[in-house]
């Protein structure tokens, strides 16, 4: 292996996973020590993903800053929460209520503070609630004109800061605007600052029938602008937030190629919500399987790879990943 990966995982993995169905969560309830707790028990997790608001806040701040350093743990993505209050049900920078966007861009600007306080180079902005869910509901141009100027706007504040524009098809809203790889690109075009990219879940681009490895690869065109990424797996129809490897192998196996071939080099972050499993068992087992995809593709040798790639023979790439995964190079 040529450089040593890291390893993140969104704190929720190891809290009782809650969904509409089971509100209280199918595990004990865990405070947020004892989620801090169970990640340290993670031997290869270098990092833990914050939500503002849900994790951290003015109050327990400084706690949580011990809470890290006793765990020896970093943060390596911090979110500002646009999509459980009731507010921004009918969107955050889409809103068509200004005191709601300037409200959405102070909660933003907040968590690149805090994240710049406690040594995090990046905020997840996922827009969830931006977007419509009937006909003649939305104003197309006046929403996406406002999406640009927020992010803009959270953009200029600190520069120190990446803000990574994370995109999802569809949940909470039928039809979210930032849905897409490119979709998300040609915000990012017009927004125009350097310190704005992609964040990328593997979940999010096939739940949204795109090849993650192509959508990665598309954003690296521009500029570098893959700023993170979050792997998970699902079954297309939906962000079932499953460990990665659990339904398409060849799929993680040619994202994780693909990951070093454009040259990223950050955190191989776990977005995944073990409703019934033990959550440090999942996360475990999930950065296994992402050390193995790695393991299998040098093993086998990536000149060897791209050569199945250049021919464009699909009988030839499928025995090279039967060698590569069942004989072992």
């Amino acid at each position: 292996m040529k450089k040593k990966m890291k390893f993140g995982a969104c704190l929720p993995t190891f809290a009782s996973c809650a969904d509409r169905y089971c509100l209280s969560g199918y595990g004990p309830k865990r405070t947020l020590d004892e989620m801090f707790e169970r990640a340290s028990l993670v031997e290869d997790l270098n990092g833990v993903e914050l939500v503002g608001n849900w994790h951290i806040n003015d109050d327990n701040f400084g706690h949580i800053k011990k809470t890290l350093k006793r765990y020896d743990l970093e943060v390596c993505m911090m979110t500002p929460d646009l999509w459980t209050q009731a507010k921004w049900g009918k969107g955050s920078f889409a809103s068509n209520e200004r005191k709601i966007r300037e409200d959405a861009v102070k909660e933003v600007k907040k968590v690149m503070d805090m994240a710049a306080d406690i040594g995090c180079d990046k905020v997840d902005v996922w827009l969830g609630q931006d977007g419509f869910d009937y006909s003649f509901q939305a104003d197309y141009i006046e929403d996406w004109n406002n999406i640009v100027e927020c992010t803009k706007e959270c953009a200029k504040y600190r520069k120190d800061i990446k803000v990574c524009v994370e995109y999802k098809l569809k949940e909470p809203r039928k039809n979210c605007y930032v849905s897409t790889a490119a979709k998300t690109l040609l915000l990012i075009n017009e927004v125009d600052m350097d310190n704005v990219g992609v964040l990328l879940d593997l979940g999010h681009s096939t739940a949204a029938l795109e090849n993650p490895s192509e959508a990665a690869a598309l954003i690296s065109r521009y500029k570098d602008k893959l700023f993170y990424i979050h792997l998970n797996d699902n079954y297309r129809f939906w962000d079932d937030d499953m460990m990665p490897g659990s339904v398409s192998i060849p799929v993680l196996m040619e994202f994780i190629f693909w990951l070093e071939e454009i040259g990223y080099d950050d955190y191989y972050t776990l977005d995944i919500f073990p409703f019934r499993e033990d959550g440090v068992k999942a996360a475990i087992e999930s950065i296994e399987w992402i050390k193995a995809m790695k393991v299998v593709i040098e093993n086998y040798g990536r000149d060897k790879i791209m050569k199945v790639i250049k021919s464009g023979d699909a009988v030839e790439s499928m025995k090279m990943m039967r060698e590569a995964l069942i004989k072992g190079g």
